[in-house]
């Protein structure tokens, strides 16, 4: 069934109007679901085009602050790896969506957005909330398109469908990422009663699916290789010969996971190579894997015979600065795969071959012969023994150091971190805030804890949208853990507002430590002369569960780990919840220079 408008001749506002809605109804057929809409006046045809859509399956999102709107939108689109639009309208509206766009761009998550503008009559003359919005987030967006500048109302439909097809398509296409539309309206802006009627009763007369049945699929971004990229090859690894994989944060879109796993499991059965994986590769608590997740610990003063002459690479670099110094002073034959991200991926300069178009594409490529060899080559299984010996070792003292707390002792983050990943529910998403709380769960999380969806926002690895990027991700997976600091959720106070239309769980479970742990694990405190409190750290004087109370949230604090299975069987029956915990950073910081330093390593011990 048509998709279309009839065309009909009216006043300006009813034109700027009809155009909105054909925009939108277009992004709608391409399967766009998710608006995230911030008020304005200039912006109103396309906030009266969403709710015209309601009917016909678009999902509205509404909030006040762009800030936090454009977190939740990215929050939206990497759960379900489809763009998200926000709506915003002209002038500093637009300048709060950078640390979003920001982090789109450099985490390849796929984000739409649309600003309304000024017409070009009114640019470079005085006239109010008039900027240079279309250059604000132009470095960091995969495509700009600036709309007619006499007003959108002037554009024809097939102009106005082609539009939006190719901004649904860049946000797409590898590397996945912003697109900025900059849609310029003329006044009036506002249709009246009448017309809101009409144009309703005709959208409500025209056939065809509602959002997201219509034109979405699984396709998978378009494909752009590297000049380094070698087809139907093993890029130089020999599989009969010792080797490692690391694996990284995992960026790729939902549908593709299946086949990425599987794709990892045949290759691991091949060759017999042990897996590092990050935290927040989604690998850990996979039964059927090798698995070493206490790398940062072990390689703290690395065994040499656990030292590959050749390296598997999948994705972006973990977190572990020891894991990244140890590839570097590797040396051997390393090869990084990525998931349709074309850009550099290779900080270290150590990668020799790559390719971008995922592990399941080059395994897929690989001759039926490469498969069909015989056992595991004795070296290969000697070298795999050696780092099973190594990750038994290390987890089963990291079980007798963390996992024994009594009820009046001080929670700690370490523990923490290992008490939640065996608390958790299997199948239960996390989200890790940046700084500690991503750095723990790689170092002291247990990879014999569940299986789970892991999430974190690596990309610029900022702290600015916390709240509201888990309250996104919440939202489209219907259930989710956050675990952050006490800066980072104050940072992102507004995000408690998404709670009042909120329909996920989110339970927010806070590590109160008085300001910016993450600095205490610096060589920056010792000078008596620096003020390490007042330039650092910089702890506020807030009461985190007052500030929570004040948005309907309910809280508890939570005394020691002996109590977290309680208050977190209490929290996640509540919509949302929050969990404090109050650590020593200070003490903090020495455990983890203690574990680091007395960890059993050596494999071959």
């Amino acid at each position: 069934m048509s998709q279309e408008l009839p065309p009909r001749q009216g006043d300006r506002a009813e034109a700027n109007l009809r155009a909105a809605v054909c925009l939108l109804l277009e992004l709608m057929a391409l399967g766009m679901e998710r608006v995230v809409l911030c008020p304005g006046s200039r912006s109103g045809p396309l906030a009266a085009a969403a709710g015209l859509l309601l009917p016909r399956g678009l999902k509205l999102h509404t909030g006040i602050d762009e800030r936090s709107a454009g977190f939740f939108a990215l929050g939206l689109a990497r759960a379900e790896g489809e763009p998200a639009v926000v709506i915003t309208t002209s002038g500093t509206a637009v300048a709060n969506l950078l640390p979003a766009v920001v982090e789109a761009d450099r985490g390849a998550i796929p984000l739409l957005l649309l600003s309304a503008d000024r017409p070009q009559s009114l640019k470079n003359c005085g006239a109010n909330q008039t900027v240079n919005q279309e250059d604000f987030l132009a470095p960091c967006c995969r495509w700009f398109a600036q709309a007619d500048s006499r007003g959108l109302a002037v554009v024809d439909r097939p102009s106005l469908q082609a539009l939006a097809r190719r901004a649904h398509r860049m946000t797409l296409a590898a590397p996945m990422g912003p697109v900025h539309l900059n849609l310029p309206f003329e006044e009036p802006l506002h249709a009246g009663t009448d017309a809101l009627q009409r144009l309703a009763h005709e959208l409500g007369a025209m056939g065809g699916c509602p959002a997201g049945q219509s034109q979405r699929s699984s396709r998978e971004p378009e494909a752009c290789t590297s000049q380094t990229t070698i087809s139907a090859d093993l890029l130089g690894l020999d599989p009969d010969k010792p080797g490692v994989i690391v694996a990284g944060p995992w960026r790729g879109r939902p549908g593709q996971w299946p086949a990425f796993a599987a794709a990892l499991g045949r290759w691991q059965q091949r060759c017999g190579w042990p897996l590092l994986a990050d935290g927040l590769s989604g690998l850990r608590g996979q039964a059927a894997l090798e698995l070493v997740a206490g790398y940062d610990l072990i390689l703290e003063d690395p065994d040499p015979a656990l030292v590959p002459p050749q390296m598997l690479r999948l994705g972006p670099l973990p977190a572990s600065r020891r894991l990244q110094r140890w590839l570097e002073s590797c040396g051997g034959h390393q090869v990084l795969i990525s998931e349709g991200d074309p850009r550099p991926l290779d900080p270290l300069r150590t990668v020799q071959a790559s390719r971008n178009d995922g592990l399941s594409a080059w395994c897929s490529a690989l001759p039926d012969t490469h498969w069909q060899a015989g056992p595991t080559a004795k070296a290969s299984q000697a070298f795999l023994a050696r780092w099973q010996v190594a990750e038994s070792r290390t987890q089963t003292w990291l079980n007798a150091q963390l996992t024994h707390q009594s009820a009046g002792s001080r929670p700690d983050e370490p523990s923490l971190a290992r008490a939640l990943s065996q608390l958790l529910p299997s199948g239960l998403a996390v989200m890790l805030a940046s700084s500690s709380p991503v750095r723990d769960w790689e170092s002291f999380g247990d990879p014999g804890g569940p299986a789970r969806p892991v999430y974190g926002f690596r990309g610029a690895s900022g702290i600015d949208g916390t709240l509201s990027l888990a309250a996104g991700l919440a939202e489209s997976l219907g259930e989710l853990v956050l675990l952050c600091g006490d800066l980072a959720l104050l940072h992102d106070a507004n995000g408690w507002l998404w709670h009042h239309q909120l329909r996920g769980r989110l339970t927010v479970v806070l590590i109160e430590n008085g300001g910016g742990g993450i600095f205490e694990q610096l060589p920056i405190r010792a000078p008596a002369s620096l003020d390490f409190e007042r330039l650092f750290a910089m702890g506020q004087p807030l009461d985190h569960t007052v500030l929570a109370a004040a948005h309907g949230v309910p809280s508890r604090r939570v005394g020691s780990l002996a109590e977290l299975g309680g208050a977190l069987a209490w929290a996640l029956e509540q919509p949302v919840a929050l969990l404090e915990l109050r650590t020593d950073r200070q003490a903090d910081a020495l455990l983890r220079q203690r574990l680091r330093q007395e960890a059993p390593a050596r494999g071959s011990e």
